[in-house]
């Protein structure tokens, strides 16, 4: 009897260890055929701009954003000007995807009805699994010209002389679901200066970052260092910003304190006239709204 139940329990104990390689034969011969799947990053950040400055975000493919941005004047030109409340700069932008991989965008400044053109293309996405990239890297270009007359029209001017550029290295890591930080590096070149000292090329090294506090608030903050002796006639300083963003169904509403007064590259990296400790603050907001003008499932991407 004990024979016969030895027996007994070393068949199925060879049922069970045949069935169990062939269970795992099986799914090693289907895992085979799977193709690894890549786990992109996505919303860095929750804007196409930190504060004032790019981001790594584009529009998503197909869809129009629409940014206000609005700069009052300085907190500390008292009470006549009823604390910079009477003054405005402002910026009108759109800003399309085009694909994933490319965003285009124009807009239009107050300051010196100045417009702009550019082009944002990410050249590497963060992503885990199949493929591993740590961080998100864009590059950034912009044109501008501006259009009211000419300052000193005893010196010769020239159609070029309206316009200038700017081209940024935009390279940002999310941190889990809370931190993202970013560094910009930039370069303007402007065709015509105030002064013969002054750099018709300049170069700045910046950065931000993002902390998230909800799922729909989040308190972001800004420097760009811009290095000397390159803005030599007129006194300029680094910007800084920082300021909370808050996510509302379609809109994103940025309300930020600044230094710089400027609202496109080519101002804030090199014309910020503000300091913090004189009190030359600017408060401001960015309104983004976005429009869906392609389905994204029929976008080509």
């Amino acid at each position: 009897m004990k024979r016969k139940l030895l027996l007994i329990f070393a068949f199925i104990g060879m049922i069970s260890v045949t069935t169990v390689k062939a269970q795992d034969d099986l799914m090693a011969m289907l895992n085979q055929g799977e193709k690894p799947s890549i786990d992109y990053t996505t919303a860095t950040f929750k804007s196409t701009h930190i504060i004032i400055g790019q981001s790594i975000e584009t529009a998503p493919t197909g869809n129009l954003n629409f940014v206000i941005t609005h700069h009052f004047g300085a907190l500390n030109s008292g009470y006549e000007n009823l604390f910079g409340l009477k003054q405005a700069a402002i910026r009108l932008g759109l800003e399309y995807g085009v694909t994933r991989w490319l965003g285009v965008a124009v807009g239009i400044n107050t300051d010196k009805n100045t417009w702009d053109g550019s082009a944002k293309i990410k050249l590497l996405r963060q992503c885990k699994g199949a493929k591993h990239m740590p961080v998100t890297v864009d590059i950034f270009g912009n044109t501008a010209i501006y259009t009211t007359k000419f300052t000193d029209p005893t010196r010769t001017n020239y159609f070029s002389s309206r316009l200038s550029y700017a081209v940024q290295l935009l390279v940002a890591r999310k941190f889990g679901n809370s931190l993202s930080l970013q560094i910009t590096p930039s370069y303007v070149h402007k065709n015509m200066v105030p002064m013969a000292d002054d750099k018709n090329d300049i170069f700045t090294l910046g950065g931000g970052g993002r902390l998230k506090l909800s799922q729909r608030v989040s308190i972001n903050a800004e420097y760009h260092h811009l290095f000397p002796k390159q803005v030599v006639s007129t006194k300029s300083y680094d910007s800084f910003s920082f300021g909370v963003d808050i996510e509302t169904g379609g809109h994103v509403f940025q309300i930020f304190l600044t230094n710089s007064y400027g609202e496109y590259e080519q101002t804030y990296l090199t014309e910020t006239r503000g300091k913090w400790s004189n009190g030359n603050i600017f408060l401001g907001f960015n309104i983004n709204r976005m429009f869906t003008i392609v389905n994204h499932k029929m976008a080509k991407e």
